[in-house]
């Protein structure tokens, strides 16, 4: 499936649900230099990235070293500042698992039951792909939890929800009504948005 169909048609759907969603524009503090580069705003966050850029086999030195530059995220909800990550296959790997060990576990529980069930899948998924800062084999899977790991602990230090779609081999509109109820309290931001722009 081409590369944001999912999260497109999530959005679609939510919209049909009375939720504007929009494709998230990129900020500085979310960037390819992750928690080296972090605002002061987030400095709490900085021991629990460290370490699970340790665990993860990250390179500091490669990793300070990339093009500084923004990381693309997938939707948000403007009103409410919500930020909705819509995570397919690839987001459901062992290193993923490993990740959510820095979040309480009581948000963390339901995405454990999923890495369990699609990590050997999803560990598989592009498995040669490099990434620098993540030397060695299964680089682009290392690096993608931790920039998961990245939007779920310094988003909220920055004013943001962050919200969670887990889609493994889901289409976008079945994704959504599966995830429909965490969303919900959205509508009303988005109902009471649209009431103060006409008056």
């Amino acid at each position: 499936m081409p590369v944001g169909d999912v999260e497109r048609a999530v959005a679609a759907a939510a919209a049909e649900d009375g939720i504007r969603l929009t494709p998230m524009p990129r900020v500085d503090w979310l960037n390819t230099h992750g928690h080296f580069a972090l605002p002061a705003a987030a400095a709490s966050a900085l021991p629990a990235l460290q370490r699970a850029f340790d665990a993860l086999g990250g390179d500091e030195v490669e990793q300070r070293s990339k093009r500084l530059g923004t990381l693309p995220s997938d939707l948000v909800h403007l009103e409410s500042k919500t930020v909705v990550e819509v995570d397919e296959l690839q987001h459901f790997t062992s290193f993923r698992l490993l990740t959510l060990n820095q979040l309480p576990t009581e948000t963390s529980d339901e995405y454990r039951a999923l890495c369990a069930t699609w990590s050997p899948k999803a560990d598989r998924y592009r498995a040669s792909k490099t990434a620098k800062g993540f030397p060695g084999t299964q680089g682009r899977a290392r690096q993608r939890a931790y920039n998961d790991l990245l939007r779920d602990l310094v988003a909220p230090l920055l004013g943001y929800q962050v919200i969670r779609i887990p889609a493994p081999l889901l289409p976008g509109p079945e994704a959504y009504a599966a995830a429909a109820s965490r969303l919900a309290h959205l509508r009303d931001a988005s109902a009471t948005s649209a009431t103060s722009t006409t008056h």
